[in-house]
């Protein structure tokens, strides 16, 4: 007995965790919404805790914390009951300000679907997607913009592409002008979003900016309510040190060309065995963060091909997938899915030691990627461990360079697969932003058909409905005992 217990200590962990749980207690109903124990919170609702009780520190109510820390099940519970989705903070921020700063996305769609207004402004005059723009939560401005305003104004005239410009969010950026933002409007200093890009020095910003406006030297000369120009201010930004980017080019040149989409210019570097396929920049990015981030799905497929590592992180703890769906690039999202599933991506570092990160993660030259063999999960491990020493040892003999330029007829193959595999993606991209437009437009009839659903529900909670159902009920429940006697 002793010994099968031992043997299953998860089982019995979870169990204690489950045991601890429910003797939890909490002093407020905001400290059960944190902790996301919904069954808590319900108990301390039914005990006479108000479901609009507002803490002493923030001001919040139980709504504002479920939209904060993204507390779905209790953010459910309480929308269902009846909490008051229009309540503000001290701020004058609503639980959908609060989840657009903290990119809860599902929490912005449940507050949308029980009625939440996108459109409600704070104490400057800012809608959830100024807010979402501001802090880079790109997939979450994405929700919002379905049923917003991409053009909205806050009180000093900023529209959230002003917001993005200002706080170097390149994705946001590229996605609002997606969406029809104004990116030639003026705030009320005659500040384009360029301008503010340029004196902040966000260079990426500011390049995608004047790249997308009519004229490029109309903008660059555009002045603002100071007499100053997006030039001048981008120059004055320069001056102060060496140019970031052009030090980045010249220290990790792939991980420009994949940033940029050249193709032709990733594979030379790295056929030529100038850089290894899972180099990190000093931020700790590979070449399939950069691909993913600007959503170059051509480098992404052809990096895949080569071996890069999918679930590898970078500094800020970010796998490829992750930058993809920070910068709303959803077939980036979606490829990335199909190789490393809806899981967790693995933060774990290669070591030669760790046989575990072995039995999860391939090695390039490893004989259990070839698609005629099959290998159970120790022999596939193996067969990793062996391809990484074997890699080791030609580089400590300094063959490293005549190991790549053996792989060179193969790889030049699986080029020319790869390239036709593009065409058919960018084919099968087209068709997919069709297939998006026919289903957002869907989405909007199945909303209306709630709204109908939720209005015949109010309808059925009447008190003759219920009467209505008890006798049907008692009556069913009758005939069934006459039937079985």
């Amino acid at each position: 007995t002793v010994w099968f217990c031992a043997s299953s200590p998860s089982t019995a962990a979870k169990k204690h965790h489950n045991d601890v749980r429910k003797k939890q207690t909490y002093t407020s109903v905001h400290e059960a919404v944190k902790a996301g124990d919904v069954e808590q919170l319900a108990l301390m609702i039914k005990r006479g805790a108000s479901i609009d009780e507002v803490d002493l520190v923030h001001k919040f109510t139980p709504l504002h914390c479920a939209a904060h820390s993204g507390s779905l099940e209790c953010l459910h519970w309480l929308l269902w009951h009846g909490a008051d989705v229009t309540r503000v903070t001290v701020r004058g921020w609503t639980a959908a300000h609060l989840a657009a700063i903290r990119g809860q996305d599902a929490c912005v769609q449940a507050l949308l679907i029980n009625g939440a207004n996108l459109e409600a402004r704070d104490d400057r005059g800012c809608t959830p997607s100024h807010l979402a723009a501001a802090h880079g939560q790109s997939y979450t401005l994405q929700t919002i913009l379905r049923s917003g305003n991409v053009n909205a104004a806050d009180r000093n005239d900023w529209k959230p592409v002003h917001y993005a410009a200002f706080h170097g969010r390149l994705g946001c950026l590229q996605l609002l002008v997606r969406w029809g933002a104004c990116i030639g409007d003026v705030d009320t200093d005659g500040n384009l979003p360029a301008h503010l890009a340029a004196v902040e020095g966000h260079l990426h910003c500011f390049k995608f900016l004047v790249s997308k406006m009519a004229s490029v030297m109309h903008t660059l000369k555009a002045r603002n309510d100071h007499g100053e120009t997006p030039r001048d201010l981008a120059e004055s930004v320069e001056k102060e040190g060496e140019h970031p980017e052009t030090q980045e080019v010249l220290d990790f040149p792939a991980h420009d060309a994949a940033f940029r989409g050249d193709l032709l210019e990733l594979r030379r570097l790295v056929s030529c065995g100038a850089i290894n396929i899972n180099e990190r920049d000093d931020k700790g990015s590979t070449l399939m963060h950069k691909a993913a981030g600007q959503g170059h799905i051509h480098c992404l497929q052809w990096l895949i091909e080569m071996g890069a590592d999918c679930d590898i992180t970078d500094d800020a703890g970010e796998t490829p997938k992750d930058v993809a769906k920070r910068f709303a690039q959803l077939a980036a999202v979606e490829l990335l899915t199909q190789r490393t599933g809806d899981g967790n991506s693995s933060d774990e570092e290669l070591d030669a030691s760790n046989i575990a990160f072995f039995e999860r993660h391939g090695v390039e030259g490893s004989t259990d990627s070839k698609e005629d063999l099959i290998l159970d999960k120790e022999e596939k491990r193996n067969a990793r461990i062996r391809a990484y020493r074997r890699i080791q040892e030609l580089q400590e003999s300094g063959l490293a360079r005549h190991y790549s330029s053996g792989q060179g007829i193969l790889r030049r193959e699986r080029s020319e697969k790869g390239e036709k595999t593009v065409r058919e993606l960018e084919a099968q991209l087209e068709s997919e932003r069709v297939r998006r437009e026919n289903l957002e437009s869907q989405l909007d009839g199945c909303r209306a058909e709630i709204g109908r659903l939720r209005e015949s529900r109010d309808r059925a909670r009447s008190p003759a409905a219920l009467n209505l159902i008890f006798i049907i009920t008692h009556r069913f429940i009758m005939l069934k005992r006459t039937v079985e006697k």
